[in-house]
């Protein structure tokens, strides 16, 4: 890759990503100066020259909203420094959950979201694990969309776990456990449960075999975790033999690390796409920077990244 033509930059948020991407990629961490004033207003500049150049800005959009607000500050600056390219690199995609009009007088927030990164002047997005692959049609604008299943699945495999099976936290992720099953070997285990409000699951019922075995419970996301407790705990006495866990983005709020530490989980694999504040013992973290590295590469050498999605 010609240095004088990509340049990689990130949000203080993701900026541990950034680097991380940049040395997979040998080339220099992008330099920006970003700061708050005192009235919490978000100003920055790029400390190098990004006129025609192909320019990478990685930020994932997890709360606080300032992270939201600072990739959109940065990709205007963009625009305005005349960059030839600018790609939104955009690990974790939040507000994904506010996804369609369920109640009455609510907003549709991944589409104003989206909405709002294209008219900053984003000409492209790459991200990862949306929490339902068709927000991609939210945006007016190319979109790469990678998956840690990839990184995950090979994790499993090299664990050479007996008697597995895998298991969706509700009916919507059916179709992400099957994928697991089909490339693990292994049964598929279905979780019907009702939400009466947000942030709260009760289990209903456990749908295929779970005496005996080993279980992968896979998820998008883990906010509070009490959705992904109530299915360990639920899969735990319905006689299930060690439960593990596989989410790509640990938002992890409130209780959720105690949650975890204190449930009935052998093990959580999860990325860093979002930074850990909290240490767990149970909690184990697989790196995503090689993965976005190769997308970024293959984006500007305009290349197919759909040979990242291979499983070897």
């Amino acid at each position: 890759m010609a240095r004088t033509q990509v340049q990689i930059f990130s949000g203080r948020s993701s900026e541990y990503l950034g680097k991380l991407v940049c040395s997979n990629l040998h080339i220099p961490f992008g330099k920006t100066k970003n700061l708050n004033f005192s009235d919490g207003e978000i100003w920055m500049r790029y400390n190098d020259n990004i006129r025609g150049k192909d320019v990478y800005i990685i930020q994932s959009t997890n709360p606080p909203s300032d992270n939201l607000m600072e990739l959109l500050i940065m990709i205007d600056a963009a625009v305005r420094a005349s960059a030839k390219r600018i790609t939104a690199v955009i690990p974790y995609f939040g507000y994904a959950r506010q996804d369609r009009k369920d109640q009455p007088r609510v907003s549709i927030t991944a589409k104003l979201v989206a909405n709002l990164i294209t008219t900053a002047g984003a000409d492209r997005v790459i991200t990862m694990d949306l929490h339902t692959p068709q927000l991609q049609g939210y945006f007016d604008i190319p979109v790469d969309h990678l998956y840690c299943s990839v990184l995950f699945m090979k994790y499993f495999k090299h664990m050479k776990l007996k008697n597995l099976a895998v298991a969706a936290t509700d009916v919507g992720g059916a179709k992400r456990a099957r994928v697991y099953a089909r490339e693990l070997g292994a049964d598929l285990i279905l979780i019907d449960k009702r939400r009466p409000k947000p942030n709260v699951a009760e289990v209903m019922n456990i749908i295929g075999d779970v005496k005996g075995k080993n279980i992968i419970v896979v998820d998008d996301l883990i906010d509070t975790a009490n959705t992904f407790v109530a299915t360990v705990e639920s899969l735990k006495l319905a006689g299930a033999h060690e439960i593990f866990g596989a989410a790509t983005h640990p938002i992890l709020s409130g209780p959720a690390v105690e949650r975890i530490d204190n449930s009935s989980l052998k093990k959580l694999v999860v990325s860093n796409t979002v930074p850990i504040h909290k240490k767990c013992s149970k909690i184990e973290i697989v790196d995503v920077s090689k993965l976005f590295a190769d997308a970024i590469l293959r984006t500007n050498q305009n290349q197919s990244i759909s040979s990242l999605f291979k499983i070897e």
